[in-house]
């Protein structure tokens, strides 16, 4: 018991590390972790006095857990089953394969990212780049909302920049939780949106176990009252317009939900549109291929933001006009079933998206780029100031939701042209403008953003 025994210096070395990585692991780890979860919880505690939709205990749950409360949910181990049958696999490697699913899939929000510098960097972002303008808050319908529903934002897809735009503008109310494609999975954002509460979802899959896997992850936050954002057109518009529902996230919440039982999903549309869009070249590009997927490449953010800090060194930035929210009548779920449907998923996709559709504001560039569209390309300013006029009197009467400066039309138009003309879209001679060759597909692009509303 007592005897001494030799050892070689690379085996003490190699037991030492081993002793301390244990030691680590049993004590010092947990106690690391303790200390920083509660720091977190003393974070939301102070969030949620001042946020009037508190963040819900399930979107602070260990990740851990979450995951576990989605893979041992009854339809998720019967599809595991079904699955396993199907490929002809062991049900443990099955459910290996929807454990890689709930991972994939469920979040791991954390407070101080969102609200410490994640919200900081998107009202940064938003009021550097835009003149950021709210027309419609419809302040007295969604502060009747019942404090216990769960509220899921349904918003048209414009931009990239929706998702930084609706952060800001959400982040004195409550923390949203973003569906979001498979572009952003590449590393840095991949993390990063995880920890702001985003979960990535394979669109185009038609895994029936990856589908049951995100259907219960959806359900669950549904059901504990986690405040979504689901852009229902499933990816940005390539030509303006906006898009039919897909109609997966909505039939997933509308599959969860029980009347009787469950709490009220209450759905508020937003409309968005911009001045200019960052991604519109892009965008109109792959309009006629509709297979073209959008890769997320560090190189392109790197350079733009070269350039944009060059800009602002030199003086030559100027902001890329108006970027306008305003929100839509609230659609409660609870009412929409009292009527009977028949397919009650693609008639709440419906009803969601026109009430979507109805609040999108009219801002000046689509204005000017509808009328020149109109005109084959050439228009005298007088006249387009004219009709400018006479079409925002007629908005106000019709109440239809639109952007201007405080000095009025007139000042809205001269700023729409010139920026207009300083991308080199527009050429004016005396009092002729002319679209230019230059990015000429972009008018329609921007037209079609109004083309839906009726004031004309």
């Amino acid at each position: 018991m007592f005897t001494t025994v030799e050892l070689p210096v690379w085996a003490l070395i190699l037991m030492g590390l081993l002793a301390a990585v244990t030691a680590a692991s049993h004590l010092l780890f947990p106690s690391v972790r303790w200390f920083f979860r509660r720091r977190a919880e003393r974070v939301v505690a102070r969030l949620n006095t001042r946020l009037k939709r508190p963040i819900q205990p399930f979107k602070l749950a260990r990740r851990h857990d979450m995951i576990q409360n989605v893979l041992y949910d009854p339809d998720v181990i019967r599809a595991v089953n079904e699955y396993a049958e199907r490929q002809g696999i062991p049900d443990n490697v099955a459910f290996e394969t929807a454990e890689r699913y709930a991972r994939e899939i469920v979040p791991s929000f954390s407070a101080t990212i969102y609200f410490g510098w994640g919200t900081r960097l998107a009202k940064w972002l938003s009021r550097g780049l835009y003149r950021v303008r709210v027309v419609n808050q419809n302040k007295e319908e969604i502060e009747a909302i019942d404090p216990d529903a769960t509220v899921v934002y349904i918003i048209n897809h414009r931009s990239n920049m929706d998702y930084v735009l609706v952060t800001y503008l959400a982040a004195k109310d409550t923390s949203l939780s973003y569906a979001v494609g498979e572009w952003a999975r590449g590393w840095p954002l991949r993390p990063l949106i995880k920890m702001m509460g985003g979960y990535f979802i394979r669109r185009k899959s038609l895994n029936p176990l990856y589908r049951r896997v995100l259907a219960r992850y959806v359900q669950l936050s549904t059901q504990e009252g986690v405040a979504q954002a689901v852009f229902p057109e499933g990816g940005l518009s390539r030509t303006g317009e906006l898009g039919d529902p897909k109609l997966g996230l909505i039939s997933y919440i509308v599959d969860g939900f029980d009347p009787e039982t469950s709490r009220d999903v209450v759905f508020v549309p937003i409309g968005l549109n911009y001045d200019r869009v960052l991604e519109d070249r892009v965008l109109v590009a792959a309009a006629g291929d509709s297979r073209k997927r959008f890769k997320f490449r560090l190189s392109m953010v790197f350079r733009y933001v070269g350039r944009h800090l060059w800009q602002r060194i030199t003086g030559k930035f100027h902001k890329l006009g108006f970027a306008a929210v305003a929100y839509g009548s609230p659609l409660s779920l609870r009412e929409f079933l009292s009527t009977p449907r028949e397919d009650i998923a693609s008639d709440l996709g419906q009803a969601v998206m026109e009430r979507v559709a109805s609040s999108v504001p009219v801002l000046p560039v689509p204005v000017i780029a509808w009328h020149l569209q109109q005109a084959d390309g050439q228009i005298l300013r007088s006249k387009l100031a004219e009709l400018f006029e006479l079409e925002v009197a007629a908005m106000r009467k019709k109440r239809i939701n639109m952007c201007l400066p405080q000095s009025g039309p007139e000042k809205g138009l001269d700023a729409a042209l010139r920026l207009l003309e300083a991308r080199g879209m527009i050429t004016t001679d005396n009092d002729l403008i002319t679209v230019t060759g230059k990015y000429a597909e972009l008018m329609p692009y921007y037209a079609a953003s109004i083309a839906h509303l009726s004031w004309k």
